[in-house]
């Protein structure tokens, strides 16, 4: 008779395979891109629409799981819960995560200059400059968003600091609310919330986002994506569509403004004005000068009191396999 001993090493080895079948292929590591399951967050479900829009998610090899969030400091809790692999946000709020201890890296970058973010006054107001700010109270949107960041640069452009104007951190709904009441005397902002102040309310635009923001929208990846070969390829291939997305809506003016309208539920009108910030993104390497610029984001937190001066380098949160991959064809082409 077997010993008791062996009796229990059989039955042990037999309930491991009994779980690893249970498990299913999902838990093994993949061995062909088909297997991979990519999640991917995205900010309001913008990116998924587009990319639907344009006929884009078709003939994806891969399988992607898609998170939904309102705003880029809740994708970054994302990432950083490793709950998603992978999702883009402006690189003033990725930065932000970084010095969080969130264990990412920049893995693809896409640029359009600080198109569509402005620095707001109304149309009656005073406020002729920057300088005039002084003492005034401003609400840059959310604290350590772009709009934030522009508020920062533009008052260091003109010699002042936070400290000289009356910060007020509003989410963007209610910052709309209180520009448009007279509760605030200026607002930072971007995107649709930024066309309609300038359409609907005949805002005027003190501080172009094109002349402080290098405008980047980063594609963040979690370290435990980019140490799958295969998660690697995936992320290559997603990139070059999300960039054939925005090259799409620039060969299709007329049509990216109907999607961006129905969407957004805006008007044709507001679409128009906003589709020269969302089409213009332009794919930038990730390499020494994306790190310099993201270095020169950090600092600007660390001056203006947003982020303790931790010594973060930059250059060690950027990664360049993603581009490497799409070069060598693990990209969409």
């Amino acid at each position: 008779m077997p010993s008791p001993q062996r009796t229990a090493a059989a039955a042990a080895a037999t309930l491991a395979l009994l779980l690893a079948s249970a498990c299913g292929a999902d838990d093994a590591p993949a061995d062909d891109i088909a297997d991979v399951v990519l999640r991917v967050g995205d900010q309001t479900g913008a990116t998924r629409a587009l990319l639907e829009e344009a006929g884009l998610l078709d003939d994806v090899p891969y399988e992607i799981e898609w998170s939904e969030y309102a705003a880029a400091v809740n994708l970054h809790e994302a990432l950083k819960a490793d709950a998603i692999d992978i999702g883009a946000a402006a690189d003033a709020p990725t930065v932000s995560a970084l010095a969080g201890g969130s264990q990412i890296k920049a893995a693809a970058a896409w640029t359009n200059n600080g198109t569509g973010t402005s620095l707001l006054v109304p149309a009656d107001s005073d406020i002729d400059s920057v300088a005039d700010l002084r003492g005034a109270e401003v609400s840059p949107t959310t604290r350590g968003s772009i709009g934030h960041y522009l508020l920062l640069g533009a008052l260091e452009q003109e010699g002042l600091s936070a400290g000289d104007v009356d910060v007020s951190f509003l989410a963007p709904v209610d910052a709309s609310t209180a520009f448009s009441s007279g509760g605030i005397d200026a607002w930072a902002t971007w995107g649709v919330y930024n066309a309609r102040a300038q359409g609907d309310l005949d805002a005027r635009v003190l501080v172009e986002g094109e002349d402080v923001l290098p405008g980047y929208s980063i594609l963040s990846a979690t370290d435990d994506a980019l140490a799958d070969p295969l998660k690697v390829e995936a992320i290559a291939d997603y990139a070059e569509r999300v960039d054939r997305s925005y090259a799409w809506g620039r060969d299709n003016p007329d049509d990216y403004d109907a999607f961006y309208a129905d969407f957004s539920q805006q008007s044709i009108e507001i679409a128009h004005q906003v589709a020269e910030s969302t089409t213009s993104y332009r794919r930038v390497p990730v390499d020494a000068e994306l790190a310099a610029e993201l270095q020169t984001t950090y600092t600007t937190w660390v001056d203006g009191g947003v982020l303790p001066d931790d010594g973060l380098d930059l250059a060690e949160h950027t990664t360049d396999a993603v581009d490497s991959a799409a070069a060598a064809g693990g990209g969409a082409g």
